[in-house]
């Protein structure tokens, strides 16, 4: 990643040597600290310019991703800077292969030499870039998915290399529903699954007769957990049925509630250009139904960070977030009687402890009730010094491994 600071060149001459400092200091400040929760390492400053690496020195599975959303974070924190007067940023993103080399220089200049083409290609993007504006390219773009919102810029012609490189616009997040529609296909073949399909299909016809059923599975990255909950709502679609779905996301660990606020968000049909009295109105077309009273639907205002009234209840935030999960189960309760539920809570390794509680409190009261929960979660999720506890007797565990060895089932 290569970000730049729009318009050094005119402040350096609006302010003195000094106060240039401060300003240009704050900003790299900013920058390493935005790039740093992602996992991005600052390589050099360049003047104005910052050079930044993901994948290195420590790889994670989703580099690009997270590049992507520090370029988009680092935009927003600049703009925020108190600084005499706005600043903006240009970003640049490529993926590739690169050599790193041995340490060179010496002192502040020393550095970490890389070889290949990827950081030219972000560079030149990144001068491609318009202000405020992060600029990918194919290679990334690839290995993103559909986990953003994207403009083509078409092919480019860049300085040093021989052919057109086309540039993609990020513009924010998508609203994919979920990390395995945005990065793979449903239609991928289903293959070496049945047993732990019957065993789902098993549960769901026990949940339609209004016995609940929770299904826990486990499994390593890319085995195929949310292939198997895409493969089961594939089977039940022609049932007359209501699907809830929560996703926990690794960006969001620190952020209460996260995959119950994004479900409202999608239930209420939440647009990217909505005004804020659009989404109140919308919420409050989604909650009426299952609200108790009035003062709930005044708490997931809240929760959504709409305008609200809640301060006026005049309660302790343990009694607050008391009511807050009273009004988030009347809401999953008013679903059920209608038609039985498919709830998917997917990836709850990332899940943050607000919302496991909240999940805990949820399997308390489904043994009775026309429902199948199926919740997905790597082996580090079930190691957790927190484990979920379920309080349904009879729930079920698939420990998910290898379709060329045989599936353990525990019941």
């Amino acid at each position: 990643m290569f970000c730049d600071l729009v318009g050094s060149t005119a402040l350096s001459v609006r302010f003195d040597p000094e106060d240039l400092r401060e300003i240009i200091g704050a900003y790299h400040r900013c920058v390493t600290d935005t790039v740093g929760r992602f996992g991005g390492f600052v390589a050099k400053y360049m003047g104005d310019g910052v050079l930044i690496y993901f994948g290195y020195p420590e790889a994670h599975e989703d580099d690009p991703e997270r590049a992507a959303r520090a370029g988009l974070a680092v935009i927003d924190a600049v703009g925020q800077l108190t600084a005499p007067e706005p600043l903006n940023v240009r970003l640049g993103v490529a993926s590739g292969l690169v050599v790193v080399g041995d340490l060179i220089g010496a002192g502040a200049a020393q550095e970490r030499g890389v070889v290949g083409e990827t950081p030219n290609l972000a560079a030149r993007l990144q001068a491609l870039a318009q202000p405020g504006a992060l600029v990918i390219a194919e290679s990334t773009r690839r290995q993103i998915g559909a986990l953003f919102e994207i403009e083509d810029l078409g092919p480019q012609p860049l300085a040093g290399f021989t052919g057109p490189q086309r540039g993609w616009r990020v513009m924010g997040e998508s609203r994919v529903l979920s990390r395995f529609e945005a990065l793979r296909s449903e239609a991928t073949p289903f293959i070496g699954r049945d047993k732990e399909l019957e065993l789902l299909l098993r549960c769901w016809q026990h949940a339609k007769a209004g016995k609940g059923r929770v299904v826990l599975v486990s499994g390593e990255p890319g085995i195929g957990k949310s292939r198997l909950t895409a493969a089961l709502s594939q089977t039940i679609r022609g049932d007359h049925h209501t699907r809830l779905r929560f996703f926990c996301s690794p960006h969001h660990q620190d952020s209460a509630l996260y995959p119950f606020i994004a479900q409202l968000e999608r239930a209420a049909e939440f647009a990217r250009d909505d005004t804020v009295e659009e989404k109140v109105g919308k919420l409050r077309e989604l909650l009426r139904p299952g609200a108790h009273e009035g003062d709930e639907i005044e708490l997931m205002a809240e929760l959504l960070s709409l305008p609200n009234t809640a301060f006026e209840l005049n309660l302790s935030p343990q009694r607050k977030r008391e009511k807050l999960f009273e009004a988030l189960l009347h809401q999953f309760e008013a679903v059920v009687p209608r038609r039985p539920v498919l709830m998917v809570f997917e990836d709850v390794h990332w899940i943050d402890p607000t919302s496991r509680e909240l999940l805990d409190l949820t399997l308390g009261r489904v043994s009775r009730i026309a429902i199948l929960v199926v919740v997905t979660c790597r082996p580090e999720g079930r190691r957790s010094s927190q484990p979920l506890q379920f309080a349904l007797s009879g729930a079920l565990s698939v420990e998910w491994k290898p379709a060329c060895r045989r599936g353990e089932l525990i019941e």
